[in-house]
Order: C-alpha cells, then structure tokens, then sequence
C-alpha cells in the first residue's frame, strides 16, 4: 500500500500539532516517526490510519486500485497501548472474534499465534487476568497476524520484557518484512529495521 500526505496538519483548538507534512509511505518500505514525548507521534500515526480527521491537507491510499477513507481500515492494522482488547474473552474467544474482521495471513491459524506469542498456557483464560506484557503481546499478534498490507505500531514495545521484545523484532522479521510499517516510538528496539526516520519537529 502507498499512503500519500499532501500539506497535512491537525490541530486540537488552537495548537497545531503539526503543519504542511508532505510524504509518501511507499509499498514495502519500513518507517519511523520519532520525537521528544508529547510532541505529536502518535496523533500522526492515527492521521496516517484514518482514525483521526485532519485539520487541513488530504491523504491518499493506493493498493492494486485507490482505496477509499471508508474502506482503508481493512487494509491496516495497528497495535498500541491506549487501544483496548476484550477483557472479558478468552484469548482464544478473542482471537477467533478478531478474525471475523481481518482474517490471519494465510497459513496462520490463531492455535498457532498463540503459541509463538508464548500464551498458550493461558489461552482459554480471560484477558482480564493478563499482565500488562501479556496483554500486549495479544495486540502485537493481533496487528501482526491480520492479512492488510499496512501496519501501525505505536510503542510496539511497551510492557514487554526482554523477552518480549526478541518476540517482537522476531515477528516482525519473519512475518511482517514485506508490508508497509510505519512506528511511532523513540525506542531502536522498536524501530531499527526501519529504513526511513522522519522527525516529528521538522513538521511544527
């Protein structure tokens, strides 16, 4: 997917957050916005995915054909830390639920996510009772997994131990190296493959 920005800016009331973002994330390509806390990472990468309006400017998506703001949703996936799972479902239920919506890559069934996210054990417990790396391993598996040409990963990394982060960068290496990524996080753990790094500041 090729995600094209022309003159881009969103504001909340009187503060611009960022102005005239002129970029094309093309097909493939691996990108990272990065910036001091607070200074807009994650409201661009929201713009980006059609979660946000923007204030001024327009966006553009192309796959085989353009693609509408209405459908883009089915084409992208996002794992961060402020977006909710079902608590109350089992991963499993979870899961199974999720894939009503943006089925697994091909080949991938949720049997098997779970067990290359370590959660087997806890499977067919609800989510509720998950620690906060656990929980975030459900999001990580839930974007990665999802058959879209686009990913959006806000903090990837957070709540993850050590170990949790070699799953991540290993999931991404092996499962996720030939789509559109695009990473909001000050973190290289979260975005040393990226091979284009956009400052945030140079947009204010």
């Amino acid at each position: 997917m090729k995600i094209s920005l022309t003159n881009c800016g969103k504001r909340f009331n009187r503060d611009w957050i960022f102005r005239n973002f002129n970029y094309q994330f093309l097909a493939g390509q691996h990108y990272a916005i990065t910036g001091p806390n607070g200074s807009g990472k994650s409201t661009l990468l929201q713009v980006i995915g059609g979660a946000l309006v923007t204030s001024e400017g327009s966006i553009s998506y192309e796959g085989a054909s353009t693609i509408s703001i209405d459908d883009v949703f089915r084409q992208i996936a996002i794992a961060a830390p402020y977006l909710e799972v079902i608590e109350e479902m089992t991963l499993a239920e979870f899961l199974q639920f999720h894939q009503q919506f943006k089925p697994f890559l091909k080949g991938i069934t949720a049997k098997h996510t779970i067990s290359l996210a370590g959660l087997t054990a806890a499977e067919n417990k609800q989510i509720r009772y998950y620690s906060s790396g656990m929980k975030q391993r459900v999001k990580l598996i839930q974007a990665i997994f999802s058959d879209v040409d686009c990913l959006l990963l806000d903090e990837p990394c957070t709540n993850l131990d050590t170990e949790g982060i070699q799953l991540y960068q290993q999931l991404i290496h092996e499962f996720a190296n030939n789509r559109t990524i695009i990473v909001s996080s000050n973190d290289i753990q979260e975005y040393g493959f990226c091979e284009h790094v956009i400052r945030i500041t140079d947009y204010k």
